[in-house]
């Protein structure tokens, strides 16, 4: 395993134009310029159009009081792949909020892995996550390279939820746990195609993951399950309950495969959670009618387009927002409940999840791990230790 340390360039952004890479872009410079903050950081910004980009870099520069010239701006574009390659080879990080990632991803992660440049994103589709391990899992075990998916809403606070409450329980033997998400705010432009992409094809998505399982090793001597669950009441939390049939509790599970601290039978159930049994049936009534929605190809481009990629809630109204994902983890005869909360989870939040991410693969001392990993095996304590000090909290309840 090989270390990009030669690199000129600590972190570069891809799609900074974009409503959450833009947020994405601002939380970085605003972290540059901040009293104890990442002081000679390294970092530029990459896209199709140098003059859109340096319209963004001049806004950070006058809002935060940088010098615009300590922002390198690079030409990338997912079509050229040489281009790709050029800013893989020159940065120990790349950052990328273009997507779906499913259509524009994979010229991106082909390069890290082959460059041995650590990679992250905000995909939510488990197709481009399964395809990516199968073609490039072991081009970056040799590189060196961590490739490391779904590093917002989805799926930072199940996975280092997961780990966080696993770690509090302190079980060897058997764990049941189960996550219960509550939140308001609205997701975004780029998840929502993204959902839609994937409702449409169910067939393609079992394939990627068969043929994942072919190659993925288990673990020796544990067992690890992701159960779907039913619908029902929490005596615990007082929600009804949803299955929440989304790629984080596939993380979870991928996660504790990895990390004996769950325990030696591990089971994980996730959930959306309503305080009434009408919201619980409105909800899955939404979610049967835009999987059915999403079979048809003139209702999904029309359903997208009501949802514009690269558009996004004003400050006021992201304010307003916040998430909420409690775990009840039971095992070895204690049982523990613990949260993870914060504000807005589809912009705000998530631009910081993802920028604190790329900040703790450039910065921290992370475990050594290569390969495409989740974040609670590439990052783990570190990354939830930034996330709390940016202000995400992670609490035990009882």
């Amino acid at each position: 395993m090989t270390a990009a340390t030669d690199r000129d360039l600590d972190l570069v952004l891809f799609g900074a134009t974009g409503f959450t890479g833009s947020l994405t872009a601002a939380y970085l410079a605003e972290a540059v310029s901040r009293k104890g903050g990442p002081a000679g950081l390294r970092w530029g910004l990459a896209g199709r159009d140098l003059t859109k980009l340096g319209d963004v870099r001049d806004r950070l520069a006058a809002r935060f009081g940088l010098d615009p010239a300590a922002i390198e701006l690079l030409r990338a574009d997912v079509t050229d792949q040489a281009s790709i390659d050029a800013v893989a080879a020159r940065t120990r990080v790349v950052i990328t909020t273009v997507g779906p990632y499913l259509e524009y991803g994979e010229p991106v992660v082909r390069a890290c892995a082959e460059a041995g440049t650590d990679y992250v994103d905000l995909t939510g589709e488990p197709e481009f996550v399964d395809e990516m391990y199968v073609r490039y899992h072991p081009v970056a075990q040799r590189s060196g390279a961590r490739i490391v998916h779904a590093c917002g809403f989805d799926s930072i606070p199940h996975d280092l939820g997961a780990l966080f409450t696993a770690h509090q329980l302190g079980a060897a033997g058997p764990v049941r746990m189960r996550g219960v998400v509550r939140a308001s705010g609205l997701a975004s432009g780029g998840t929502f195609h993204s959902a839609l992409g994937q409702f449409s094809r169910s067939s393609q998505m079992r394939a990627a993951s068969a043929a994942r399982r072919q190659v993925e090793p288990r673990p020796q001597g544990r067992r690890v399950r992701s159960v779907g669950g039913r619908p029902t009441r929490d005596p615990e939390l007082g929600y009804w309950l949803l299955p929440l049939p989304t790629i984080d509790p596939v993380i979870v599970a991928r996660s504790a495969r990895e990390l004996p601290v769950y325990g030696s039978d591990f089971t994980y159930s996730h959930y959306a959670g309503t305080k009434t049994l009408r919201y619980a049936v409105g909800g899955a009534l939404t979610a049967v009618g835009l999987v059915a929605a999403a079979q048809l190809g003139p209702v999904r481009r029309w359903l997208g387009a009501k949802v514009p990629q690269g558009q996004g809630p004003d400050e006021a109204r992201r304010a307003k927002s916040w998430f909420r994902v409690d775990f009840i983890a039971e095992g070895d005869g204690r049982k523990v409940h613990a949260r993870v909360s914060g504000g807005d989870p589809g912009y705000t939040e998530t631009a910081k999840m993802l920028a604190e991410s790329g900040l703790c693969l450039a910065l921290d001392d992370n475990p050594p791990t290569s390969g495409s990993v989740t974040t609670a095996v590439a990052m783990g304590a570190a990354l939830t230790e930034r996330l709390q000090r940016a202000g995400i909290r992670f609490e035990v309840l009882s």
